[in-house]
């Protein structure tokens, strides 16, 4: 460009240029005696005191690594046992020490970036000046930085890179890496710094771990696994030479572009075997290798074995929403970091081996049950199969699958995949729960027997259209009305069921009937205790209707409580992650289980007393009693919702506890009692599954028999029923309730007793039930009369007297052989009995004796 033809603009760059050059220059000269400096202790010069506003040197911090998560067939030997779940990174990087690393690669790393390396104080000063001067004086960028300096770079990009704020990170990486004198300024500085704190082998080691060999792979050891199924120390020399050339420009030089017309393999991968051989020709040149390793490494083709390494929960197969919960825990829980954005950077940063609590026999027992019997969609139904395990008294999840296909992505309702974890909360990428039905009626239980009530004593569980009031110490008294009546889903349950029954049956009038005897918040509190709320992170409802199980929980919460009820009431938080080991072996701190005792001991053992009624005889989980095996003890509970739209099997040994449903998880549902799946009625699929996996839980981990329950817990007391025949219906009901019975009108009946007053009693007076039964009172109508006595008249007296006023009774007459003969021809009997209420008119029946000489004795000789 001629004089005249010089902008303004371009004169002023040239001027400071040439001021730019000159500082270069002066840093070069003080990067060129740093070394000098720092040993003998010389005073800064004024150049040096350029520096003055940076560190002395850049701290390395740890790496951004791959994390692995394992499970495990032993919890004894987690680690020998240990098979890889999957990985996850954000740098796809695993931090390897020194010796680990071939020498190859470390001599092709000096002789093809930094032949001076060992001899320079960070910067080299021949290599820095010419590539300073083509820069700044307008002739592009060029290279010239050390590996020293090359680190430094890495290290500034990989803080950025940790950063949780996105603007944040972004500036940061503009910061260290924009092609300015500013910059390439303080990275010398922080070079020369960076070489009086190492020595050159840890510098050499950060190096290779720490540059990007091309996409999310990072680290010599990463990139040796990624592109030739190898190790660092076992990479060969055109293997490490090949690495080393693809730092020099990951785009231009990966290798797992196999149709680039650049650099694929038709053409050999030419362009990575350009740089490829350019290094091999300088270690030849420093004497690194010997003329026949040269030509021997020359004439080797580039032959990559691309290995893409498990990333991500979806090569966990069946057990990837275990792995999903895992990570979501790893980002959630405070002892990963004490906010969100230092658990999201400690999980950035990666470089863990994470042994977690899953059991692959039980995992593969689920997972092998599931998919016989739930198919994965069904046409007009959003079919969800859930199993949940966990460890009895440690909280630990030990099972966890579902009848769909991972994906770390949303899908629409009715795919073989989807992103969502039927067994956990909302939080944790769950759903927003299910409703677990007659399940959560051992909340009820719990409660009734908190508050001195025992197993046989009785309640009014009549099917009725109005329960009147429920007391509720949280809300006030609630008053439901007609707007609830459940009912019996097969018709069980009589009049006066007793809390055992109730249970053993699954009665749901029985329940209401103890909850009216209850305070309705005072059982939500009691399932909270078992660690019970609700999967959307609300609270959960504690109307006379979530007494029969229609809060929507999470499986995993349910599986929870449950252990907590075979562990005598002791319920431990779910916990997934057994041990976590850091890149340096060091243990790292883990979530624990918290446990507390939600219901004491003998209320435990009474809650188990009745829930191992369910699973034999007449049982409602029988069928998964008895298709468990080996036997060990077992309690249970079943659950159905409104038109069998859930159903569930959940129960505990006194090792394992598991949930096992079959959940519509969106739109429309189908009635499961008449809904079909591989062959077999929906309804039915639960009581199959759980005993899969039971089974195998039993096998392995066994069970011991639960306490006995106390007789106070079973028995109630025995107490007279009073006689309040001719009562007043009032006095009568404050009579029965004083002696600690429920009162119900039966109604008027046909009797002789005053019209209004008591005319019987079911069960009768004078006779024993349990505290807490209900009595039944009829009035009299006084349209009644008593039949007579007519036993010993002859049939025509008789008829005379029942025929007469007051009875007006029809008579029917029925003869009986009598070998009195003073009964020939007599009344013997009459029915109804003698002194039975009845109307006028009604039927009654005489019996007649009919005398039958006996036969004479047959005397023996």
């Amino acid at each position: 460009m001629s004089a005249k033809n010089r902008t303004v603009s371009g004169a002023l760059g040239g001027f400071l240029g040439l001021i730019g050059m000159s500082a270069v220059a002066g840093i070069l000269v003080t990067a060129a005696v740093a070394p000098a400096v720092a040993l003998s202790g010389i005073a800064a010069t004024n150049t040096i005191n350029v520096f003055d506003s940076l560190p002395e040197y850049l701290a390395i911090d740890r790496l951004a690594q791959k994390s692995n998560i394992y499970a495990s067939t032993n919890a004894d030997d987690p680690v020998g046992t240990r098979v890889l779940l999957a990985s996850f990174y954000e740098q796809n990087r695993v931090d390897v020490a020194s010796d680990a690393i071939s020498q190859f690669a470390k001599d092709a790393a000096i002789a093809g970036e930094d032949p001076r390396f060992m001899e320079h104080g960070g910067v080299d000063i021949q290599s820095s000046f010419n590539g300073a001067v083509q820069t700044l004086a307008g002739g592009g960028t060029r290279g010239g930085s050390s590996i020293t300096q090359q680190y430094v770079k890495n290290v500034l990009v990989q803080k950025c890179e940790a950063m949780t704020d996105a603007d944040a990170a972004k500036e940061c990486y503009t910061d260290a890496t924009q092609t300015t004198a500013d910059r390439k300024l303080r990275e010398m500085r922080l070079a020369i710094g960076l070489e009086k704190k190492y020595e050159k082998y840890e510098i050499l080691r950060g190096y290779l771990n720490i540059a990007g060999y091309g996409g999310s792979v990072y680290g010599i050891e990463a990139a040796a696994n990624y592109y030739f199924n190898t190790t660092a120390i076992d990479l060969t020399l055109p293997q490490a030479a090949s690495l080393v050339a693809i730092v020099n420009n990951p785009v231009k030089f990966q290798l797992d572009h196999p149709d680039s017309e650049t650099n694929g393999a038709a053409n050999g991968y030419a362009a990575n075997k350009v740089r490829r051989d350019y290094i091999l020709t300088e270690m030849l040149k420093y004497d690194k290798i010997t003329q026949a390793d040269f030509d021997a490494a020359i004439a080797t083709p580039i032959e990559p074995v691309i290995t893409v390494p498990s990333t991500g929960c979806q090569t966990a197969g069946g057990s990837a929403y275990f792995c999903d919960y895992v990570t979501k825990n790893l980002k959630s829980d405070p002892t990963f970091g004490a906010d969100a954005d230092e658990r999201l950077a400690n999980f950035k940063q990666g470089g863990f081996d994470v042994y977690t609590t899953l059991d692959l026999d039980l995992q593969s027992a689920a997972e092998t049950s599931l998919n016989k019997y739930v198919p994965k969609t069904v046409p007009g139904w959003d079919v969800g199969g859930v199993v949940s395990s966990v460890k009895v008294g440690t909280g630990e999840v030990l099972a966890m699958a579902q009848n769909k296909d991972y994906s770390q992505q949303e899908q629409p309702a009715g795919s073989t995949f989807t992103s969502i974890n039927y067994n956990t909360d909302y939080a944790t990428g769950g759903s927003g729960g299910f409703q677990p039905g007659s399940t959560y009626k051992v909340f009820t239980l719990a409660e009734w027997l908190k508050e001195g009530h025992a197993l046989t004593e009785r309640v009014d569980s009549r099917v009725k259209s109005d329960w009147g009031t429920f007391q509720d110490s949280c809300l006030g008294p609630q008053s439901y009305g007609t707007k609830f009546s459940p009912r019996n889903d097969g018709g069980e349950g009589g009049s006066n069921e007793s809390a055992l029954h109730s249970t053993t049956r699954s009665i749901n009038t029985g329940f209401i009937g103890m909850a009216k005897k209850l305070d309705l918040c005072g059982i939500r509190k009691t399932a909270e205790n078992f660690f019970v709320h609700a999967a959307d992170g609300g609270e959960l409802g504690q109307n006379a209707s979530s007494v029969i199980g229609t809060n929507y929980v999470a499986p995993l919460t349910m599986a929870v409580a449950f252990a907590g009820i075979a562990n005598n009431g002791m319920t431990c938080s779910p916990v997934v992650i057994r041990s976590m080991v850091s890149s340096d072996g060091t243990e790292l701190p883990v979530p624990k289980s918290e446990c507390k005792q939600s219901v004491e001991p003998d209320v435990a053992a009474g809650m188990q007393y009745a829930m191992a009624t369910t699973t034999t005889g007449s049982g409602t989980a029988a069928a998964s009693g008895s298709r468990t095996s080996p036997k060990v003890p077992i309690i249970g509970k079943t659950g159905t919702t409104d038109s069998a739209k859930d159903t569930w099997m959940s129960g505990a040994s006194s090792q394992v506890a598991t949930v096992v449903g079959v959940v519509n998880v969106s739109g429309a549902f189908k009635n499961q009692r008449i809904t079909s799946l591989n062959g077999m009625s929906a309804q039915y699929i639960r009581h199959y599954v759980w005993p899969d996996v039971m089974s195998v839980a039993n096998a392995k981990y066994g069970g011991e028999a639960f306490p006995d329950a106390s007789s106070a817990i079973i028995n109630a007391v025995a107490v007279p029923v009073p006689d309040v025949r001719g009562k007043s219906m009032s006095e009568a009901k404050s009579t029965i309730q004083a002696a600690g019975f429920s009162f119900v009108d039966g109604g008027a009946t046909a009797s002789e007793m005053p019209v209004g007053t008591v005319a019987s009693t079911d069960p009768a007076g004078g006779s024993s039930s349990t505290r807490g039964a209900t009595i039944t009172a009829y009035s009299s109508d006084g349209t009644g009369v008593t039949i007579p006595n007519v036993v010993g008249k002859s049939e025509a007296d008789a008829r005379s007297t029942l025929t007469g006023d007051p009875y007006t009774f029809t008579v029917a007459k029925t003869e009986e052989p009598t070998t009195d003969k003073a009964q020939d021809g007599k009344v013997i009997a009459v029915q109804p009995g003698v002194g039975t209420s009845s109307r006028p008119g009604d039927a009654v029946t005489i019996v007649i004796g009919k005398f039958a000489a006996a036969a004479p004795e047959k005397k023996t000789e």
